[in-house]
């Protein structure tokens, strides 16, 4: 079993960026797929990145481009770096793992996700 923390939310203006970082406890990370998910007041929590086993990455047609998921398994870590952030970015962000591989379509499932953090704002104002 493991226990993601998430950090690194707060405020920033348009155009800004901020790195947000999910770091896992319990043994075993590297074996982890862990992705990224937000949810705004009144939508649904919505995929936002991820990163499997073997280090492939995924991202929201919304956010390609502007965003960047990483992992340092040595630190049981994982990092979303956030660019040129809009105020539709502004959302509460959550990290999640799951100890299996995914396909391109499961990893960005949030129900595949067996562990969640608590999450973190993430507030882009215009």
């Amino acid at each position: 079993q493991v226990q993601v923390v998430e950090s690194g939310g707060g405020l920033v203006q348009a155009g800004g960026s901020l790195r947000l970082t999910c770091t896992a406890s319990g043994r075993s990370f590297s074996r982890y797929t862990v992705g990224w998910f937000r949810q705004a007041p009144g939508n649904e929590r919505a995929f936002v990145a991820a990163i499997s086993r073997s280090n492939t990455t995924y991202y929201a047609n919304s956010v390609k481009g502007r965003v960047t998921i990483s992992r340092e398994n040595t630190r049981n870590t994982v990092y979303l770096q956030m660019n040129s952030l809009k105020p539709e970015d502004t959302a509460v962000y959550s990290c999640a793992a799951m100890d299996a591989y995914c396909s391109t379509t499961g990893c960005r499932d949030r129900r595949l996700y067996n562990y969640w953090g608590q999450g973190t704002q993430v507030t882009v104002s215009s």
